[in-house]
């Protein structure tokens, strides 16, 4: 049997982390956000399955890094974060005035394989590539910065680079 647990964490609504270990250090949780004032959550907004936090492993001392989940493991649901993203996402699509239509609905149509990791993931990493090339640098801009955070680091190293 392992002693080692899941802590809680504490996330804000818009995706940024304020405490990994809510629940074992308490004192370092806030009800909403400083960087942008958003209201706090330790639990799922679908399911309320609290929010994998820091990974404890008993008799081990480590410094690792925490990454918030874009989904609930428990019942798959997007959380308000990963939401937030794609919509912002799928709203700068909208603005690129050098894809048609049919190209806008096809690039945004690509983002939940961004996100999740499936089988059409390599699809829409290639669609992805190829549409924000023409339409041009600041949407590749504009996409990696609304993204970067929400999408895995395999799919980052491939769309965006090293």
């Amino acid at each position: 049997m392992s002693d080692s647990y899941y802590d809680t964490a504490q996330i804000c609504l818009n995706g940024h982390e304020i405490n990994s270990m809510a629940a074992s250090q308490p004192e370092s949780n806030q009800n909403f956000c400083s960087q942008c004032g958003a209201k706090t959550i330790v639990a799922c907004t679908s399911c309320n399955t609290r929010i994998r936090g820091y990974y404890h492993v008993s008799g081990v001392i480590g410094f690792f890094d925490y990454n918030r989940p874009a989904y609930c493991f428990h019942c798959g649901s997007a959380f308000p974060w990963t939401v937030a993203s794609l919509e912002a996402a799928s709203e700068l699509v909208d603005d690129l005035d050098a894809l048609s239509a049919d190209e806008k609905q096809q690039l945004k149509d690509s983002f939940p394989d961004l996100v999740r990791e499936t089988p059409k993931t390599p699809v829409a990493e290639g669609r992805f590539k190829r549409l924000t090339k023409k339409a041009g640098a600041e949407a590749v801009g504009g996409m990696r910065a609304i993204l970067v955070d929400v999408v895995s680091e395999a799919v980052k190293k491939s769309i965006f680079g090293p």
